[in-house]
């Protein structure tokens, strides 16, 4: 495992070790934390109420901050600000914050949500996947996880978490899950496990111990694909895990709450008539919702392309009408500012290296919380809001 010295004080694991060596009071650690969190200081900043054998002890192998933020980008309508994560090996990682209005009261202050990275680069190496193009550098630790929702909260405050960043998250399992639990700590950032979503592309015995080790945490599968042998395509890791016992975990979680389902639409790959259905079977009945992502070119190896609106049309068609299920089509946010996972990261190492190769609206987080009706020949309503479908039905009311 990553070691970084000097550590992070976000790293819940290490600073514990030597709070307990010292029997130091653990409400000054919390008072320590909370402040951290909104002020861009040092331990010595901090404040005089603080024991100060705590802060030396502290400063002599943690920082506040291991990581900067080297760019900042925001759309040009202002919904997703990207920020470039510089971490302390040098090594680049992408957050993203994304914004949403009220829908039902636009006068209430907006959400914000942030997207989070859980490694560098990636191993699962999905076919269509920026990130995956730059194979795999190294997992993050617990704190440079936590670090980007600090940078993110400096920015503006955030409600929601999400595991969609660059990295497979159950790839980097323990460090992902102890940072879960500082973000869930009610005496630290109080999210509840409600307002954190991890997305995986199916690493099944680790998707069995995070039901046990964070029962309420909502889960993301990214799917892809209605077969076995399509989803190996578009999947490489599919061949570890058989699609029919990935849908027996799927139906694991369901009995404890809400699962997504991502599937990216890849024109003449994914998105005929014949997979719609294929979907439907394999998913009609479930208490889930379906999202659709329409395909963004990026420099991969595969030569695909989008699907057009009317294969995009008619899959969600037949998923809503046919197999009654609850669909969103993904609106793409931040495409100005290289808003796809790993764009950004890939566009500065090119920069640097000249030599290599270079209308609908927004729904609000908690707009969908309505159970979907059942047994009705009249489609479900569809949201072009990907970030709000996931949350609105994630966070919205319990089963």
């Amino acid at each position: 495992m990553k070691v970084l010295s000097p550590q992070s004080f976000f790293d819940d694991n290490a600073v514990s070790e030597v709070l307990d060596e010292h029997d130091f009071n653990k409400e000054h650690y919390y008072t320590l934390w909370r402040w951290l969190v909104k002020n861009d200081g040092k331990f010595e900043d901090c404040p005089a109420s603080l024991p100060k054998k705590m802060i030396s002890i502290l400063s002599k192998d943690f920082v506040p901050l291991t990581s900067v933020v080297e760019k900042t980008l925001t759309s040009a309508d202002g919904t997703t600000t990207k920020l470039l994560v510089r971490l302390q090996d040098g090594s680049l990682v992408e957050t993203v914050i994304m914004r949403y209005e009220r829908r039902n009261n636009p006068a209430l202050k907006r959400r914000s949500t942030v997207c989070i990275s859980s490694q560098v680069g990636c191993k699962m190496a999905c076919s269509f996947c920026a990130t995956g193009t730059m194979g795999f550098g190294s997992h993050l630790t617990a704190g440079e996880i936590i670090e980007q929702l600090v940078h993110a909260n400096r920015v503006e405050p955030i409600k929601n978490v999400v595991f969609m960043g660059m990295g497979e998250p159950l790839d980097n399992y323990a460090q992902v899950v102890t940072a879960v639990k500082s973000m869930i700590e009610q005496k630290k950032f109080n999210l509840g496990s409600g307002h954190v979503c991890v997305s995986t592309v199916g690493v099944i015995p680790r998707m069995r111990q995070l039901l046990k080790d964070i029962p309420g945490i909502r889960l993301a599968l990214s799917l892809h694909a209605p077969t076995q042998e399509l989803r190996c395509r578009i999947v490489p890791t599919a061949k570890a895990y058989p699609l029919d016992k990935l849908i027996t975990v799927v139906d694991e979680y369901l009995e404890k709450g809400r699962v997504m389902i991502e599937y990216i639409v890849i024109g003449g790959v994914n998105a005929g008539v014949e997979q719609a259905h294929q979907l439907g079977h394999l998913l009609g009945g479930k208490d889930v919702i379906v999202n659709l992502i329409p395909y963004n070119p990026t420099e991969t190896e595969e030569k695909f392309v989008p699907p057009s609106k009317e294969e995009i049309s008619e899959f969600e068609r037949i998923l809503q009408q046919e197999y009654k299920l609850l669909t969103t089509v993904r609106r793409t946010m931040g495409q100005d500012i290289e808003g796809a996972c790993g764009q950004l990261v890939i566009k500065n190492k090119q920069e640097q290296q000249p030599e290599e190769k270079k209308e609908k609206e927004v729904v609000d987080v908690e707009d969908l919380c309505t159970e979907p009706k059942k047994n009705t020949t009249e489609p479900v309503e569809s949201s072009s809001g990907f970030w709000g479908s996931v949350y609105g039905f994630f966070w919205g009311v319990n089963k």
